[in-house]
């Protein structure tokens, strides 16, 4: 159905977080997979994988972090996805039915500040593509100063240029991104095959951990990182299951997508880093770097343009949609979806990319579990209002209009805000309190379970809930 007048008329509302008509409802069961598949199939889907190898993991331990990390943050990521194909409404406007409709604010303005951080990593490795492919054209230019910073700064315009071109350009670039990377990685692992001596040698690298405890040290925030690889898709899988034809065709394309094509484009980054200690002593797990090693120019440079060209497909798909949604929200009738994209543009580069990649334990522990202490509480918190407290009804106009059900107090449901703190909180304890480690180690997890219980226990014992009273909804 159309939107109303009345909603049509608030500041809460724009064209960019309207709900989804009926004719704009064209993603069935394949465009959900191909939508996971192109966003799988990228380089730090590789590294992540990669990393797990370099921190000491075979072959099967990495394999098995990766399959289990995906499979456990499909559960959130189809969960929150139920109200974006029910009702046509995105992430930052869910969020107002529990955060409130200016509270909703709070938990936008987190998922959109890690997606800048994402958007400015992706452009921070194209950049470096770039530099390489340049290098191996022209030598010199290895002898340039600010080399690295000046490619970035060009990978970051084109994707500007297509962030201005408008959010459907992705599905174009669905369709041709994910085959050419898929082509790159079967071509690191035939280069790996050869060069290390066969699959033996490869598979055969034994684990590094001494004992299972030291297993175990690792593994925690290794599997919390896992989780928090795409934790924030799973708080904005609204923006995408709004335009899904039904339930049944979102979840099935998701469940397909998945979990099945991070694991077997980690099982390349994961041979292949495997392969480089063979090779050269030492766990590689930087692609482009990797490349760079390469005798062959042709090789590197058709590499290298495919590692382009998924970057920019990941980054607008993963990276783009959702903070341009949620800047948008901050104030609808002035930041466009497409204003919102250039706002994450220029936070990308604020938040200092070529530091998260410093090295792998910066992106694991610091990265990954640091901002997984905050977005699991904020995954707690909507799935515990939509399916426990309000067993999945919404008033969707309310959603969109102040002094309605989602007001609260002056627009701020504060008591979401306080099951967000506690989550949080709880989990950074563990980063500055040794004993407690494990807190941090497991972040998502942590902030995930104490936010839903404290959120429940708060929301039933205010003497004024605010909840719509429970009806089916067709």
């Amino acid at each position: 159905m159309p939107p109303s007048s009345r909603i049509e008329s608030s500041p809460l509302y724009n064209k960019d977080l309207a709900p989804t008509t009926r004719e704009r409802r064209t993603w069935g069961t394949y465009s959900f997979a191909a939508l996971w598949v192109s966003m799988s199939v990228n380089i730090l889907t590789y590294m992540l994988a990669a990393s797990l190898i370099q921190g000491g993991m075979n072959w099967k331990q990495a394999v098995a972090t990766v399959f289990l990390g995906n499979t456990i943050v499909l559960v959130p990521m189809l969960l929150n996805s139920h109200p974006g194909a029910r009702y046509g409404i995105p992430f930052p406007v869910l969020a107002r039915a529990s955060f409130g409709v200016l509270g909703a604010n709070v938990a936008a303005v987190l998922r959109a500040l890690v997606a800048c951080g994402w958007f400015g990593i992706q452009t921070w490795i194209g950049g470096e593509a770039i530099n390489t492919m340049i290098t191996t054209l022209a030598p010199a230019w290895g002898r340039v100063a600010y080399g690295v910073a000046i490619c970035f700064l060009a990978f970051w315009l084109i994707n500007l240029a297509v962030i201005l071109k408008g959010i459907e350009y992705i599905r174009f670039l669905q369709g041709i991104s994910a085959p050419v990377l898929l082509a790159v990685g079967i071509l690191l692992l035939a280069w790996a095959y050869k060069s290390a001596g066969g699959f033996g040698p490869m598979l055969a690298a034994p684990s590094r951990f001494v004992s299972f405890s030291d297993f175990l040290k690792f593994l925690i925030p290794a599997l919390n990182g896992t989780v928090g690889f795409w934790a924030t898709v799973s708080l904005n899988i609204p923006d995408f299951t709004r335009f899904a034809r039904s339930q049944r065709q979102q979840v099935i394309g998701q469940a397909l997508g998945l979990p099945t094509t991070m694991t077997l484009y980690s099982l390349i980054g994961i041979l292949v880093t495997s392969a480089t200690v063979v090779v050269y002593g030492a766990a590689i797990w930087n692609p482009v770097q990797l490349l760079s090693r390469f005798h062959s120019p042709v090789a590197v440079v058709i590499s290298l343009l495919a590692i382009l060209l998924a970057t920019l497909n990941v980054n607008i798909g993963a990276n783009v949609v959702s903070p341009a949604n949620d800047f948008s929200n901050l104030w609808p009738r002035k930041i466009s979806s497409r204003t919102g994209g250039v706002i994450t543009c220029f936070m990308g580069i604020a938040l200092m990319p070529w530091k998260l990649l410093s090295s792998y334990s910066t992106f694991i522990f610091g990265w990954l579990g640091g901002y997984a202490a905050f977005l699991g509480p904020v995954a707690g918190i909507m799935i515990c209002d939509y399916f426990v407290i309000r067993r999945r009804v919404l008033i969707v106009d309310d959603l969109y209009l102040r002094g309605g059900v989602y007001e609260y107090s002056r627009g701020f449901n504060w008591l979401a805000v306080v099951a967000l703190a506690l989550g949080a909180g709880t989990a950074l304890v563990g980063l500055v309190v040794p004993a407690v480690r494990v807190l941090y180690d497991y972040s998502w997890f942590v902030g995930f379970a104490v936010s839903f219980v404290a959120y429940y226990a708060l929301m039933r014992l205010q003497s004024k809930p605010g909840i719509p009273v429970p009806q089916e909804v067709s």
